[in-house]
This record gives structure tokens, C-alpha cells and sequence, in this order.
């Protein structure tokens, strides 16, 4: 039978559809205080003619609302699509002696869909081997083959994909980036999660340099509830914010401390210094911080990401990637 729901803070309501009784049940799925876990407890009530048309319109709305959010989201990869269409009109009358002919139309077809160079020529190269080995026959063989590619570099994971954040307390997380990249909200989108893993959070307001940084942070806080550490002067060096929170974090037995800093050029040498700076200071409270420096990266950005990755790391040592904007219609990506 079908079922309409819609969630409200933390309960769930779902409507069992009945043409002479409508049933609702009612699920909270909020954790019993004391507890590690969620427990669910239901509860069967029944509505008025009124309420009915309600809840039906409601289960409406959302229904829409979720379709609308999906269509979006695939629309944005319309010029991606269109420009892989060409791969079927290649393979479809694919013969042997037309190969390298035909790998150097799909290498270009992937170029443009901002698959990357290496990507690309990984992807290419591993078709033009299957094919002269006798692996691959046909059109929709090397199609096929095609696919399982793109999807075996999607699904395959990183040696190490988790926060490593020792054993000692606090650890330092620091963020870094360019201006604009989505640092302080990816922090305080972290701090959120921490937060409900059962961490105890400590914020530095490190972004000494754009107006309104540490008033951004502070609404995270709030909204998160977690304490933070601004800087006490306008002129305070974004060194000796993070400095004064990671000893406030060891002091008062915080679990992790998030370190904001200040947008930079991955080109301009002497805001990348005043990071190094950063990162100096922190190790000086505590030896071998941060744990983790995370390099926040614009998912609209494209090719570009690469040289800011380079340029980041070999200054600080990034540990781990944070891809942001993702959701837009953008094609940017880097490969």
C-alpha cells in the first residue's frame, strides 16, 4: 500500500491511506537521554476530515518538492551528457582499423567533459590495450568496457579515508583554501558531525583578515554548540588566535579544535608563509600538531584545483581534501 510521509524536527509521520478510516502513525526517533543510541516508539492516532487533507496535501507537496530537487540536480550535468553523446555515434559503426581513429575522438570527448588529463589517457589507454589483445570486439563491448572503467575510478577508495586523529587530546584540525572556497561553512559542517559522534569541540576563529569571519564562525557555534576563541584585538595575528585555542582546548580537556584561517593565493608567497607561521604555532603547544590539515577546494573551480593542491601541500603537508559547491550546475572538476 502506498504511504505518504513528511518529517517534523524529530518525529516522522507516515499516512496509511484507508478509504473510510485514514490512519497516521507517529515515529519519534529522537535518542532517550543517557543513551548511545535511538530508540523508536510509535504512537496510533486518528484524524479529522480536516486533518486528512492536511497531511495528504502536505505528503504532496513534499513528493514535489523532492522531484523538483532531483531534476535539478541532473540537469546540471546536461552539457556533460550532451557532450558524451558523441561516444555512442563514435562506437556504433566501430571496426578494427578505425581504432586509434576513434580512441582520439573519445580522448577528446572526455577532455571536454573535464575528465582530466591522466583520467583520460588512463581511461584510453586501457581500452586501446583490451582492443588490440582481442578483449574487445565490438562497439558495445568497448562501451561496456567503457563504463566499468569510469565506475571502478568512482568507486575505488583511498588507502585512508578517515580522520586521523591520534589518541593524544586535543587534536588540531586545521582548514586551509583559497578566498571563497567555502572554508568557515565546511568547518562548521564538521564540527556539526564531531559534535554528534559525541566529541567535545573547540573553534579558532583564525580568519583574521575578512570582515565578518568570526562572526560567520560564531553563528556555527551557536548553531552547533560549541564554544569558540575570537581574536581579542583587530590587529591580532591569525597565529596567536589558533596558539591561544589549542592551549585553551589542552586546558580545559577539549576532544578536537577546529582551526579556521584566512582565505589566500595559492600563488601569493607571502600569505602562504603567514600559514606556515599557523602551523608552527599550534605544533608549539602541542608537538606534532595539527593532526590533519584539511585543503577545502571549490567543486566549480575545474583544472585549476590542481596546481592549488600542489602548492598547498607542499607548503603545509595537506592531509585530506574537502570538495565544496558540488550541488551547483557548474561542470567544473579536475581529473
Amino acid at each position: 500500500m502506498a504511504t505518504t510521509s513528511a518529517s517534523f524536527a524529530s518525529f516522522s509521520v507516515i499516512l496509511r491511506p484507508s478509504s473510510s478510516n485514514p490512519q497516521f502513525f507517529l515515529f519519534n526517533v529522537a535518542p532517550r537521554t543517557g543513551t548511545s543510541h535511538s530508540r523508536t516508539r510509535s504512537t496510533r492516532f486518528r484524524c479529522s476530515a480536516g486533518q486528512t487533507g492536511f497531511f495528504t496535501k502536505l505528503g504532496r507537496l513534499i513528493k514535489e518538492k523532492a522531484k523538483s530537487d532531483v531534476e535539478k540536480l541532473f540537469s546540471g550535468f546536461s552539457k556533460t551528457r550532451s557532450n558524451l553523446a558523441v561516444i555512442d555515434e563514435l562506437l556504433l559503426y566501430w571496426n578494427l582499423a578505425d581504432t586509434d581513429r576513434v580512441l582520439d575522438e573519445l580522448e577528446e570527448a572526455l577532455l571536454v567533459s573535464d575528465f582530466g588529463p591522466r583520467i583520460t589517457i588512463k581511461i584510453v589507454e586501457n581500452l586501446r590495450e583490451d582492443i588490440f589483445s582481442g578483449k574487445l570486439k565490438s562497439g558495445n563491448e568497448i562501451k561496456e568496457a567503457l563504463k566499468r572503467n569510469v565506475l571502478e575510478l568512482l568507486t575505488s577508495k583511498g588507502s585512508k579515508t578517515e580522520l586521523q586523529l591520534g589518541y593524544r587530546k586535543p587534536a588540531v584540525i586545521m582548514i586551509v583554501g583559497v578566498n571563497g572556497g567555502g572554508k568557515t561553512t565546511s568547518l562548521g559542517k564538521l564540527a556539526y558531525r564531531l559534535k554528534n559522534e559525541g566529541a567535545k569541540i573547540l573553534m579558532a576563529a583564525g580568519d583574521t583578515f575578512r570582515a565578518a569571519a568570526s562572526d560567520q564562525l560564531e553563528i556555527w557555534a551557536g548553531r552547533t554548540g560549541c564554544e569558540i576563541v575570537v581574536a581579542e584585538s583587530e590587529k591580532a595575528k591569525a597565529s596567536s588566535v589558533l596558539s591561544q585555542a589549542v592551549k585553551k582546548g589542552k586546558e580545559l580537556g577539549f576532544d578536537i579544535v577546529l582551526c579556521d584561517t584566512s582565505g589566500r593565493l595559492h600563488t601569493n608567497y607571502s600569505l602562504m608563509e603567514e600559514l606556515i607561521s599557523c602551523k608552527k604555532s599550534v605544533a608549539k603547544v602541542i608537538p606534532g600538531a595539527p593532526n590533519e590539515i584539511l585543503l577545502v577546494l571549490d567543486g566549480t573551480t575545474g583544472l585549476n584545483m590542481l596546481p592549488q593542491a600542489r602548492e598547498f601541500n607542499d607548503v603545509v603537508g595537506v592531509t585530506g581534501l574537502i570538495l565544496t559547491k558540488l550541488d551547483g550546475s557548474a561542470r567544473g572538476q579536475c581529473g
